[in-house]
């Protein structure tokens, strides 16, 4: 069956070329426009481009016009699956905005390439192409946005950058992907159980993410909570740890009611407030710290802005994270 399929491009490697000195740069024509007509495929597909950016340049106001675009679109024009061209470096973040506002249960497909479009070896068009074949398969129906690099297919939620080059960069640590494309075919193995959503219309406040490390102590914390930000995600150590140095800097924020998120800086397991020493998790627990049980640094740091641009309560912030 014939499908109508929106593909979306906003710029990065996939759609760069490198220059005479060396210098993979991003041109005033994307490469890609146009090269998905040469494959031939029976599937119609509306092709626009939102932007032409490197993904460090991507910001969450870039994320939610791309949203809102994207809804204007299949408002205009209803169609059977979206797919987006993306960089690299943010992807995972841009994917997991959409998946946390987007409510659709058609397929969106974010997809990308780890090697210039002129490069030998460029793995592109093939990405594009694996991209548009998830989207247009019935069995992707309901799974949330997905990731689809290197013929596999990806949650939002788990999937991360895990090398700065390789093209099979793009995993789900302790998860692994939910399916195959082989052959031209896709191969469903499991699928997410639960989605999170919140409805945003505007982008308000300010959330940082801070490495905790040895030693770290309370000097940045203040100074957030002085620069008016109105959320802190912390990467902490272990299971959900942060040194006793830290603790001033902490209640300093609980007292200003500015959440605090903490996951873990390691990228298997999930932080769980298990140590009752000064600085362990049952401690920041206690204090009203939101545990995040399993999102990268990253992600919790998306989920929190949006949380908050959402209007919900305070509970229903910590509710989101802890999947109450």
């Amino acid at each position: 069956m014939t499908k109508t399929l929106l593909l979306v491009h906003t710029g990065g490697t996939i759609s760069m070329t490198t220059d005479e000195q060396g210098a993979v740069t991003p041109g005033l024509n994307n490469p890609l426009l146009g090269e998905i007509d040469k494959l031939g495929l029976a599937d119609e597909i509306i092709e626009i481009e939102a932007f032409n950016l490197p993904s460090p340049h991507i910001t969450p106001a870039h994320m939610l016009e791309l949203k809102k675009l994207i809804m204007r679109m299949i408002g205009e024009q209803p169609v059977d699956g979206v797919i987006i061209t993306h960089g690299t470096d943010t992807l995972e973040e841009t994917a997991y905005f959409l998946d946390l506002t987007l409510d659709l249960e058609i397929p969106v497909v974010l997809t990308g390439a780890m090697r210039s479009a002129d490069e030998i070896g460029s793995d592109g068009v093939h990405n594009v192409l694996s991209a548009i074949r998830v989207a247009s398969d019935d069995e992707s129906l309901g799974m949330g946005v997905l990731v689809v690099l290197n013929d596999e297919i990806h949650t939002a939620q788990n999937v991360t950058k895990t090398h700065t080059s390789n093209v099979s960069t793009f995993q789900s640590p302790q998860y692994g992907p939910i399916g195959l494309v082989a052959n031209g075919h896709i191969h469903y193995h499991h699928a997410p159980l639960h989605r999170t959503r919140f409805h945003v219309e505007e982008l308000g406040g300010r959330v940082a993410l801070l490495k905790v490390y040895a030693g770290m102590d309370s000097e940045f914390l203040f100074h957030a909570a002085d620069a008016g930000y109105e959320g802190i995600v912390l990467e902490g150590l272990g299971q959900g740890n942060v040194p006793p140095s830290l603790m001033p800097g902490l209640r300093r924020l609980l007292e200003a009611e500015i959440p605090v998120v903490l996951v873990s800086r390691c990228f298997n397991g999930i932080a769980q407030p298990v140590y009752g020493y000064e600085g362990g998790g049952r401690m920041l627990q206690e204090e009203g710290v939101i545990f995040s049980h399993g999102l990268s640094g990253q992600k919790a740091r998306i989920q929190l802005l949006l949380a908050l641009s959402s209007g919900i309560s305070p509970k229903q912030v910590a509710d989101s994270f802890t999947g109450h």
